[in-house]
């Protein structure tokens, strides 16, 4: 009985403490910054995804799945080319609620990759001029501190990387449009401290623009030891010689040596990136053209070693293209579906893992892509940058809206993005040259977004 009685007397303090506990629960859960919009939007799913611009508004989330799509030619092809315009005065980048933009640098010339060294600088690839700047900020107050020509007489450069990982790298590595190349560097140089030195002469390519698609991004594997570049196909859809050594990403050592072909059947993998938690390799990949307005989805996928993704013969898994019918049977359930499927013609141009602190915590981890925006669909699409999830270094398959506003109501467009990083403080930073700007995308909760612009 007197156990009982001092049980008794003892759960008023009980209740007492829960109800502390719940009360700081509470309050940090208020202060913690809430979840991505996928957490309540309605999911556009089948038909429902084939989007165009005039829907297309941050928060809006899509699942496209290979069961969804059409057959081919269910509608002609469109050529339907966007005409770039200079932005109107009163037009802006639309990002989600709690967000807001500025204007971090322009007056640029075809600005393209861009990545952020690893103290910061922001490098980016005017690939017209043949040529590497470096952006030094943004500051605290979103501002930028110096903006140089870091390497110039490049032939048509894109991917960017720095060399070896870690804090201190000694080597900027470029990818040509023919080549990669690599500068000597040192923490904060805002010139190249020598030449460039040649470390892969052999790439698909030629001058100019190389012949057909001319794209050479590049990235390193997790632990530094193998070089990933990423070389798009000579046609639309073809497999004649042109195609040697193309549509597929290669390996080499860092000293350029080793090449083989890491995965084969990618059309165009304009992004790629590392998945520093995994280990894996991701891609952004610009699929054909010619066979509809809904065919075939472009794509974000993780990529496996000795993986084929389908091109030219198959699509989307055992989908075979019309224009090779016959061709190649023992490939037909070979072929790796991807992770995230995109609206079809939307140009994924790069992709960046969102590492950063600054945003809320439901984009951690998550990839950022930007979308160039089509050229040959009726009804245009893309021209925007979306966000994909990916708890535990795995796609689910869904994709959200994230900044658009690019396209005006007639239809013409003002921006286009191409390149995207997190810089130091956690903001995004992409390129777009439509305008031939660097925009940064910061996170400043509902009562900052609604003083911003």
């Amino acid at each position: 009985m007197q156990h009982t009685s001092n049980r008794n007397r003892r759960m008023p303090y009980f209740f007492a403490l829960c109800g502390f506990g719940l009360i700081l629960l509470v309050t940090a859960n208020a202060q913690r910054p809430s979840a991505p919009s996928q957490s309540s939007a309605k999911v556009s799913r089948g038909e429902g995804s084939f989007s165009d611009w005039a829907n297309e508004k941050p928060g809006n989330r899509y699942l496209i799945k290979a069961a969804d799509l059409p057959q081919p030619y269910a509608t002609e092809s469109s050529a339907n080319r966007s005409t770039v315009v200079p932005r109107p005065a009163d037009a802006w980048p639309q990002v989600p609620e709690g967000f807001k933009v500025d204007l971090l640098v322009p007056g640029l010339t075809n600005p393209r990759q861009i990545v952020t060294a690893p103290n910061g600088d922001l490098f980016l690839a005017e690939s017209e001029p043949g040529r590497i700047r470096v952006v030094r900020g943004p500051t605290g107050d979103g501002k930028v501190e110096s903006n140089e020509v870091f390497a110039a007489n490049l032939t048509m450069p894109y991917g960017i990387a720095f060399y070896p990982l870690g804090p201190s790298p000694q080597f900027v590595y470029v990818g040509n449009t023919n080549s990669v190349v690599r500068f000597p560097y040192q923490n904060g140089d805002l010139k190249a401290r020598g030449p460039a030195e040649p470390v892969v002469a052999n790439i698909p390519g030629g001058s100019s623009y190389g012949g057909g698609h001319w794209t050479r991004n590049l990235v390193f594997s997790k632990d530094g030891k193998k070089l990933y570049v990423a070389v798009g196909s000579h046609a639309n859809v073809a497999d004649d010689q042109a195609e040697t050594n193309r549509a597929d990403v290669l390996e080499f050592n860092p000293d350029g040596s080793g090449q083989r072909i890491y995965a084969a059947g990618i059309r165009n993998a304009s992004g790629i990136a590392m998945d520093q938690r995994t280990g894996k390799l991701w891609v952004a990949v610009n699929e054909r053209d010619a066979l509809g307005d809904d065919l075939v989805p472009d794509y974000v996928t993780h990529v496996n070693e000795g993986g084929f993704y389908g091109w030219p013969w198959y699509y989307m898994g055992p989908n075979q293209d019309p224009r090779f019918a016959g061709k190649h049977p023992e490939l037909k359930e070979k072929v790796t579906i991807p992770d995230v499927l995109l609206q079809s013609h939307s140009a994924p141009l790069s992709l960046t893992f969102y590492n950063g602190k600054q945003f809320p915590g439901g984009y951690s981890g998550g990839l950022f892509v930007t979308s160039h925006g089509s050229w040959n669909r009726a009804h245009r699409t893309g021209y925007k940058i979306i966000h994909i999830p990916t708890p535990n270094g795995t796609a689910t398959g869904e994709y959200e809206d994230f900044v658009t506003g690019f396209v005006r109501d007639d239809g013409n467009v003002w921006g286009r993005p191409v390149g995207v990083t997190v810089a130091r403080d956690g903001s995004l930073v992409f390129t777009d040259d439509g305008s031939n700007s660097v925009w940064r995308v910061s996170y400043v909760g509902a009562k900052g977004a609604a003083s911003s612009k």
